[in-house]
């Protein structure tokens, strides 16, 4: 709170009739006595200020704020420390100069340090007007800087993208550089997380002046890319340019994870531009280059070129699921692959080629194959999280279709769990859940509701809540109507053949919804309500619930009626408890995943034991040599010390 203060002396510690405050001494003015005794006593302190510096007393935030407002102000106006005479006859010493404090009234603060007392006063009307309007014009300063700064960023160039890209992927090469001087996979993936940031600015151009600036134009590598791209005279074009010696050779050697990210940044262009077919003879070489090098730091990049490798051929005509699709001609080399990989134990490119080869299986229908495989191959449990969810995924799809629900269902909660939450994997999230919720209908199970109004899966999985909404009520024209609908969808989504199989559970639903609504039904009324051609295959369908423990009730065969049972209470049954135990142990499996995912450097164990080692060594050696009489005490100083 600003304020200003007076410093009086006085004879004596109790006596205040003569200074109160200022508006006392003040309204005192008039009298004789009052200028008598107050001017002398100012005036010796005045003079005791000028000698020495006065003591400036803490009065709170007052303080505080009025030192700040002293600041701003002296530039403005200098301050008088009792030099100059005011009204009454007194002279004031002005500690701080006040602006812009408050109007109401302001306790008064004294500070006693023998006969030295302070006493506040509130500031003047006009010093606080003019704070005001310093105040105003500090704040049109600093609207004026953030304009000009405004205009400072905009008259800055923006980067060019190209040069951008061209940057982005030259700083790569250091961390793969790095990755292979500490065997660290992590910036090999940090790398690779890269290109989707930078994909869209990836051209021929760019290619081909990245390509020259690392490669002499001796190499067989950048001869190699730069066919694949068009660009076989950059060297030429770049010579021309510019008055520099391509043939000049670069000085450092280029590590072979360069040249194979190179070829992936290549595979991409291929790929985004629809160029299938040179895509496939692309990969096709650059894979039997690969697999000519055997280095633990190329697992990651390898495995993502055989990723596209994979992805070109399933584009080739014919198309699967024709016998003669051009998927079939890979499986070859991918399981050459694989079987070096499992040698080698690389743990990337197994992970990678197992769920190449089952995606290859799956797109022609060959589920025995893709089942033996499963058989005679374990995942490697240390893989990425993408990759499991990936096998997840195919594992649940092949064990759908040889008619094993209850394992199906498990291993595709596991792959929607594992789902990558990113937008860009949104459609893998979609795909599983879809046939996730197809097991469930053919498990006997309705999914929840809740399931089909998450924001990324409305839209997707509105035929599917369709079928759901037709399975729950036991409605078979209209399953039959909504499954002719959406037809083309479901066999888009490869689970047409799936959906066939639930006109069985549509009936087993409506015949259990009946005998939770009625005690007795007659079988005419069950072929009536379920569209049955003959009360015979009602019999029949009625019978087949109740020995798989669909519904518990009892066919009286002679009366031609289905009579249900009382329900019990499902509390009393295990039910509940093997829910929980199923949940629990979901809890428990991720809890370990994560302790298994956990990731810390490599080998840093060892590096710490080799340096402690090393100090041991030196401090038996400076031992040795004192017991020997090599060196004394004074000599070893304070390595001896530490000991």
């Amino acid at each position: 709170m600003p304020v200003e203060r007076r410093s009086l002396r006085s004879n004596s510690k109790g006596d205040t009739s003569s200074s109160t405050n200022g508006e006392k001494a003040r309204s005192n003015s008039n009298t004789a006595s009052s200028k008598d005794k107050a001017a002398p006593t100012t005036r010796s302190a005045a003079n005791k200020a000028k000698s020495a510096p006065a003591k400036k007393p803490v009065t709170g935030k007052g303080a505080s704020s009025s030192n700040t407002s002293n600041n701003n102000m002296s530039g403005d106006q200098p301050q008088r420390n009792g030099t100059d005479p005011v009204e009454n006859g007194e002279d004031v010493e002005m500690e701080e100069d006040t602006a812009g404090g408050p109007t109401p009234s302001i306790p008064t603060s004294r500070e006693h340090d023998g006969d030295q007392m302070t006493v506040v006063v509130p500031p003047a009307k006009g010093a606080r007007l003019s704070g005001q309007d310093n105040k105003k014009d500090k704040e049109d300063d600093v609207a004026m800087e953030d304009s000009d700064d405004k205009d400072a960023q905009s008259d800055e160039p923006e980067i060019d993208p190209r040069v951008k890209a061209v940057q982005d992927i030259q700083n790569n090469f250091g961390l793969l550089e790095r990755a292979v001087t500490h065997f660290d996979s992590r910036f090999t993936l940090r790398v690779l997380r890269s290109i989707s940031s930078m994909r869209k600015h990836i051209t021929p151009d760019v290619l081909a002046e990245v390509i020259v600036d690392t490669y002499s134009s001796s190499s067989q590598t950048a001869a190699f890319l730069l066919e694949a791209i068009g660009k076989p005279d950059a060297f030429d074009v770049a010579s021309s340019k510019m008055d520099v010696d391509s043939d000049k050779p670069k000085s450092r050697e280029i590590l072979p994870e360069v040249d194979t990210y190179l070829s992936i940044l290549v595979q991409i262009y291929l790929y985004d531009q629809k160029e299938t077919q040179r895509g496939a003879d692309f990969s096709s070489k650059l894979v039997e280059r690969l697999r000519q090098l055997n280095r633990r730091t190329l697992d990651s990049l390898t495995a993502r070129v055989y990723f596209y490798f994979s992805l070109f051929y399933e584009q080739l005509a014919p198309l699967p699921p024709s016998p003669a699709a051009a998927v079939i001609s890979i499986r070859k080399p991918l399981l050459a692959a694989l079987r070096t990989a499992v040698l080698r134990k690389d743990v990337d490119i197994q992970a990678t080629v197992i769920t190449l080869l089952l995606r290859n299986y799956l797109s022609t229908s060959h589920i025995t194959q893709a089942d033996l495989l499963i058989a005679h191959n374990e995942f490697p449990a240390a893989a990425s999280n993408n990759q499991i969810a990936r096998y997840l995924y195919y594992l649940g799809r092949i064990r759908a279709i040889q008619l094993r629900y209850s394992e199906a269902h498990e291993h595709l909660t596991g792959a929607t769990r594992k789902s990558p939450t990113s937008h860009s994997a949104g459609g893998f999230y979609q795909v599983s859940m879809k046939l996730l919720v197809i097991v469930d209908l053919l498990m006997g199970d309705i999914p929840d509701r809740s399931v089909f109004r998450q924001p990324a899966l409305e839209k997707a999985l509105h035929p599917y809540f369709l079928l759901v909404r037709a399975v729950s009520a036991g409605d078979l024209d209209g399953f039959l109507n909504i499954v002719n609908t959406h037809c083309i969808t479901f066999r888009k989504d490869g689970t047409y053949t799936l959906i066939l199989r639930l006109r069985q559970n549509v009936i087993k639903t409506g015949i259990r919804v009946m005998s939770i609504a009625y005690s007795r039904i007659s079988l005419r009324d069950i072929c009536l309500r379920l569209g049955l051609h003959s009360e015979e295959s009602a019999e029949y369908i009625v019978a087949k619930a109740i020995r798989d423990g669909v519904i518990d009730a009892t066919l009286d065969h002679e009366q031609g009626y289905m009579k249900s049972k009382d329900a019990g209470d499902i509390y009393l049954t295990s039910e509940p408890g093997e829910a929980f135990h199923a949940r629990i142990q979901a809890c428990l499996s991720l809890h370990d995943e994560s302790v298994k995912a956990m990731r810390f450097p490599m080998n840093q164990h060892r590096l710490e034991l080799k340096n402690a080692q090393e100090a041991r060594e030196r401090e038996r050696e400076l031992v040795k040599e004192i017991q020997d009489g090599d060196m004394d005490d004074d000599d070893a100083g304070g390595d001896f010390d530490s000991i």
